[in-house]
């Protein structure tokens, strides 16, 4: 994901993301060819939610989520998080991660750290209310956060496993944090990725019955959006007339209609019945931008990667030999061409994504653990786990019903596996599941996209921490392979207190652990995907104007855009 799904999708996961999915989401929200039946009924949906955008009153989104609204918006469920946070839950300060980390204030008017980092004090804006009416203040903040550590099943992003201590209101309008050590870096953890939710609903309403498992079907936030409608098929939000920013935000309704592949998707927005889109449409200059040369436009930047993750449980995924043989037969380029027709670039097995974050790039290191296709090379290593011709490893990769981009990358890394002596088996999975089963660890490989943040460090981190991992059979919320190495974790806890040249040096030590270890083969470049129409809305970012990430799936990115644009 992303998936931050997610790709996370949860939706993920990005992660999403793009979890995306967890944190996925989190999931990346991709694909390209349907089935006849799944295209008709996501078409005439299409068509019937987003019906009142044609008057210029309503924004719909085009973003494939691979299944049905459940109609539960807790936004620490990496499953729905995408629906929730940045539409009617707001951070407490959003950081661009295409302009390195720059900040806005959102809930909190300012933050300041201690000087040895230890302490870190939010000021807690004043004058906003929660979407019930009702006052928000600092105890929703701190009561926020001790949710978190009383349910760690919360903590996606395993803030209370990284040092913090305390968390506690001061005065009228402060919150103070108060960490073991050094802990610049999670700023973006606690700012930026966490949610904040209301004490008098959740503190009520959820905690008693487990908030993990709390649907929020009517959630209470401060954000621009309350969810008006939810059925299967649609989430209508209407904005939130109590809303903190005056005037803000100026599209008074927006239509979030449930595809589950890209097929229809693509038609709505090539059709300009949707204006939002996320996801991978084939040739897009033919079949999307020749449709409104004037309107339709698209923008594409890397931010993080799509990976092929293994189950490093597994008795067989966890033999270093056979991960090592695997990445040598993956040919990246050719997966990025067929899989993605270009649009997303090779990755490298260092995980640095490129360009967009060059100058971590350990070149030297890459080139002394060179992982160019070497079919010669796999075959050996996987001989010395005594796989073969006559005995071929055979391995299931699973997938989210409705990528047909992933479908058709992995269809090519089944090919190239195959001239090496592995049987793969690709199987597609309905967004839920497919989220149930990274989750729980239950897979031998799973295709997956993180959501990264404003440096390596943070993917780096979502892979290889072991606070972001589990036990078979429980929730990892972003390390779904397993990964745990005490050294490893060092390196992490060391990066907050160092200095730029000694974070560096950590995070050329972190790409070593990918080089060497294989916990996961990055293959392609996870980019921000991004459609979007002018002809009704103004006020998009753009490669000159990277205010936000623009996918709609990017949270809390996503709540910058809603609040940028203007209806003409």
């Amino acid at each position: 994901m992303n998936l931050r799904a997610i790709l996370a999708i949860g939706t993920t996961p990005r992660k999403g993301t793009e979890m995306h999915s967890p944190a996925t989401s989190r999931w990346r929200r991709l694909g390209a060819t349907i089935a006849t039946l799944a295209a008709l009924t996501m078409a005439i949906a299409g068509c019937t939610s987003s019906g009142s955008s044609s008057s210029g009153s309503a924004l719909t989104i085009a973003n494939v989520g691979g299944a049905t609204w459940t109609c539960g918006f807790n936004p620490f469920n990496p499953a729905v998080f995408q629906q929730s946070f940045g539409f009617a839950y707001e951070p407490l300060i959003y950081q661009n991660t295409l302009k390195n980390g720059a900040q806005t204030p959102m809930l909190a008017s300012k933050a300041t750290w201690s000087p040895d980092y230890k302490t870190l004090t939010f000021t807690i804006r004043k004058g906003v209310k929660w979407s019930d009416g009702k006052a928000f203040s600092a105890d929703d903040v701190a009561f926020t956060f001790n949710l978190l550590k009383k349910y760690p099943g919360l903590d996606l992003n395993a803030i209370w496993s990284s040092g913090l201590q305390s968390v506690a209101t001061s005065g009228s309008d402060q919150v103070v944090f108060q960490f073991d050590a050094a802990a610049q870096p999670y700023f973006y953890y606690i700012a930026d990725q966490t949610a904040i939710v209301p004490q008098h609903i959740w503190s009520t309403n959820a905690v008693g019955k487990n908030p993990v498992n709390f649907a929020d079907s009517k959630p209470v936030g401060t954000g621009p959006y309350k969810v008006a409608s939810c059925t299967p098929q649609n989430i209508q939000y209407t904005a939130n007339s109590s809303y903190w920013q005056s005037g803000k935000p100026a599209v008074k309704t927006v239509n979030y209609p449930a595809y589950t592949d890209n097929s229809p998707a693509n038609q709505d927005l090539a059709n300009g019945k949707a204006q939002w889109g996320g996801q991978f449409i084939p040739s897009i200059d033919k079949y999307y931008v020749d449709k409104d040369k004037a309107n339709n436009h698209y923008w594409f930047p890397p931010v993080a990667n799509v990976s092929l993750a293994f189950n490093l449980k597994h008795p067989v995924t966890g033999n270093l030999a056979v991960r090592q043989a695997l990445a040598y037969a993956i040919d990246r380029d050719t997966v990025s061409k067929v899989g993605e027709g270009g649009y997303q670039p090779a990755a490298n097995q260092s995980g640095i994504v490129l360009p967009t974050f060059q100058s971590w790039y350990d070149s030297d290191l890459a080139k002394q653990y060179d992982y160019s296709p070497n079919q010669d090379k796999a075959t050996q290593l996987l001989a010395s786990a005594g796989y073969s011709a006559s005995n071929p490893l055979k391995l299931t990769a699973i997938t989210v019903s409705g990528y047909t981009d992933w479908d058709a990358s992995l269809q090519e890394i089944k090919q190239e596996l195959a001239k090496v002596n592995v049987d793969l088996t690709v199987q597609d999975l309905a967004g839920q599941t497919y989220n149930t089963r990274i989750y729980k660890g239950d897979f031998d490989l799973a295709y997956i996209s993180e959501t990264g943040g404003p440096s390596p460090y943070y993917e780096l981190r979502q892979e290889l921490y072991s606070g972001n991992t589990a036990p078979l059979g429980q929730n990892a919320s972003t390390n779904f392979m397993r990964f745990s190495d005490p050294a490893v974790d060092a390196l992490f806890n060391q990066y907050g207190s160092a200095t730029e040249a000694q974070q560096r040096n950590i995070v050329s030590q972190l790409q070593k652990v990918m080089l060497t270890q294989v916990p996961i083969i990055p293959t392609t470049e996870s980019v921000n995907w991004f459609q979007y129409n002018t002809k009704t809305f103004t006020g998009w970012p753009t490669k000159s104007n990277p205010y936000a990430l623009p996918a709609p799936y990017a949270i809390p990115d996503l709540e910058q855009v809603l609040l940028k644009l203007k209806a003409k």
